[in-house]
């Protein structure tokens, strides 16, 4: 975790109620199944702040109408809010969203990960960064960056991450 905070106090919303998935029973075990936005918000929701002991749901950085989903052209977009308009850890934030994504989704999938318009004082330089797959290779090669990260989506409170 980092030693100076960014944002000392955000504010904290609950959690919302996790909704039971319903599988449709289908003849074909090796048919794909459709991911819908709230698979997507599932995979992300307990991604912890690198900042702060709460998860990306529990700060609203991360929403489930903030996920876009087309699954039958195999796309995902995750749109997320930092707590404050300079937070340095937004490239983390959005790195841990998309090697999250990576790991969860199959690799037919091309994921988009964005900060809401307005949010950020460097939005359009996060978004090229979290976006170019030169980049985002370069960071996972960074061990600091990657114990970072790791950290962010290790599991808690017995909750798969």
């Amino acid at each position: 975790m980092v030693s100076e905070l960014i944002n000392a106090n955000p504010v904290v919303y609950e959690k919302k109620e996790r909704r039971v998935r319903s599988t449709p029973s289908c003849a074909d075990e090796y048919a794909a199944e459709p991911i819908d936005q709230l698979e997507i918000f599932d995979h992300l929701r307990d991604i912890k702040d690198p900042e702060h002991p709460y998860s990306l749901e529990e700060l609203k950085v991360i929403t489930e109408d903030a996920i876009e989903v087309d699954d039958s052209n195999s796309y995902v977009r995750v749109t997320f809010t930092p707590t404050v308009e300079h937070c340095s850890m937004a490239t983390i934030i959005g790195l841990c969203l998309r090697v999250k994504l990576m790991r969860s989704l199959p690799s037919r999938y091309k994921v988009d990960i964005r900060i809401a318009p307005g949010s950020h004082a460097t939005e359009a330089a996060v978004n090229k960064q979290l976006n170019d797959k030169e980049r985002v290779a370069a960071a996972l090669e960074n061990p600091n960056l990657v114990d970072m990260v790791d950290e962010c989506l290790a599991p808690t409170n017995g909750l798969a991450g």
